[in-house]
């Protein structure tokens, strides 16, 4: 394929993280740029570049040294991508999200990684580090790790999804810990919460549900580098990527109707406040009239030279509230 001919041009590559040489048996070893430069492939083995995208070196080598079609250079140069899979006969691409677990990051800030498979050559890129990636490199150290670049992309994948499984699986028990909490108690800090909630649920989805339309794509293109069990593989990752998505659906429509029910809580409760608050400024607004009316210091007031004035008054305000009160409790009106 005229994909994987190493008609390597560059002899430094700042933008190497890391190369691979594997054996086609699950095992390899770590290699450097001049060997990558150099080294013919002996029948059953393939290499792993793994590029940092940032690194103009890397653009450079690629547009100029890679040997794979300008136009999917360019796709995997763009500085915006979104999940996708394209095939032709040199070769495969296939831009994926993953969930971002770097520290201090947020996980719905999700990263892309870039590939490039061919028949003997695996190409990645990325712009910020990727755990999972990490991961099948450990595999490769332990003799654990694909034997072909069709296993290299159905290990990538699993990877992918098994760290957004736990992502989403905790995103739920939030919901269902939230919708508990509000049974209990009603606050406002509950509304941020869920607002975090469905933010969350949104960011995943709009990288989750079209990376689902990638993997059917994978399984459905007619290419060699793709195995029968590779399929089947992906056809389980889809299926599980589509029970994700549905979950995340499930998840934001939750959050809503406990949105909903918060805020019907907290108005309830609010005009039950309201309420009694009437019934009070009610049950005084009489008296009131009567202390105002008695105080406006004018000549006849009644009992003004009483001493039992005051008392006369303060037991005539008494009766008009208990009778308030009582005619209020009698049209049970509280």
């Amino acid at each position: 394929m005229a994909g994987d001919t190493n008609q390597n041009t560059v002899t430094e590559m700042s933008g190497l993280i890391s190369a691979w040489l594997l054996d086609g048996s699950g095992g390899g070893h770590e290699i450097d740029w001049t060997d990558v430069v150099g080294h013919q492939l002996q029948p059953g083995q393939w290499m792993w570049l793994h590029l940092d995208l940032n690194e103009q070196s890397t653009q450079d080598w690629m547009r100029t040294s890679s040997c794979i079609p300008e136009l999917t250079v360019e796709s995997l140069l763009q500085a915006e991508t979104r999940p996708r899979c394209m095939t032709d006969s040199e070769g495969m691409l296939l831009i994926l999200r993953g969930i971002n677990l770097n520290a201090g990051a947020d996980p719905e800030d999700m990263v892309s990684v870039r590939l490039w498979v061919s028949e003997r050559r695996v190409i990645s890129l990325r712009r910020r580090r990727l755990i999972f990636v990490d991961d099948i490199m450990k595999t490769i150290t332990g003799n654990a790790g694909p034997e072909t670049p069709g296993d290299f992309v159905v290990m990538l994948v699993d990877r992918l999804h098994e760290r957004a499984g736990m992502i989403i699986e905790d995103l739920y028990d939030q919901v269902d810990a939230l919708e508990e909490s509000i049974l209990v108690e009603s606050t406002y800090l509950q509304r941020d919460k869920l607002a975090d909630i469905r933010r969350q649920a949104i960011s995943l989805r709009r990288f989750l549900a079209p990376q689902r339309e990638a993997l059917n794509r994978m399984v459905v293109e007619k290419t060699a580098l793709l195995s029968d069990e590779n399929r089947l593989y992906l056809r389980e990752d889809h299926d599980r990527l589509t029970r994700f998505v549905e979950d995340l659906d499930a998840a934001r429509e939750r959050a809503g109707v406990i949105h909903e029910s918060l805020l019907s809580h907290i108005a309830e409760h609010t005009g039950q406040r309201m309420y009694l608050l009437s019934i009070i400024a009610a049950i005084f607004l009489p008296l009131s009239f009567i202390t105002g009316l008695l105080g406006i210091n004018v000549g006849g007031i009644p009992g003004a030279d009483n001493e039992l004035g005051f008392p006369v008054v303060m037991l005539l305000v008494l009766v008009i509230a208990i009778g308030l009160w009582a005619f209020f409790r009698r049209q049970r009106w509280f």
